[in-house]
């Protein structure tokens, strides 16, 4: 059964979904990060300029199957095909099909009234599928 969490109250979504991913793999998880197109072109940006001493090695779905294979990040539009690894991380305003295929489940979400309205559909729909779901309130701090 998928673990949810969801960490509220970021001050940036995607700069603090960037230094969960590093933790992360630090701490030697695989990862696959679905969201819409433009969200993800910014969070691959957003990777590679994290830190000039950090390099965290991540791939898209379609890419080589040998750069996909040793990338601990998978990013990816639609879970359909895509491998399997531990943790998906959702950043999209919806929830992911194929989400009950990972251990954990992790959204990230801001002080934004409309993403907070999002989430609580998302949070909603977890709870109706019998999930443990676990809530992260980080009033505006950032570090994960």
């Amino acid at each position: 059964m998928t673990q949810v969490a969801f960490h509220f109250n970021v001050d940036n979504r995607l700069h603090y979904s960037c230094r969960l991913v590093r933790k992360a793999v630090a701490a030697g998880t695989t990862l696959t990060v679905t969201g819409p197109p433009e969200v993800l072109a910014q969070f691959d940006r957003d990777l590679w300029a994290l830190s000039a001493t950090d390099f965290l090695p991540h791939a898209r779905v379609g890419d080589p199957a040998s750069l996909v294979e040793k990338s601990a990040v998978l990013l990816c539009e639609s879970l359909h095909g895509a491998p399997s690894r531990n943790v998906l991380l959702n950043l999209a305003d919806t929830v992911p099909v194929g989400f009950e295929g990972f251990n954990r489940l992790i959204e990230v979400v801001t002080a934004d009234p409309m993403e907070r309205s999002q989430a609580r559909l998302r949070w909603k729909h977890y709870t109706k599928s019998g999930l443990e779901l676990i809530q992260h309130d980080l009033g505006f701090r950032t570090t994960p």
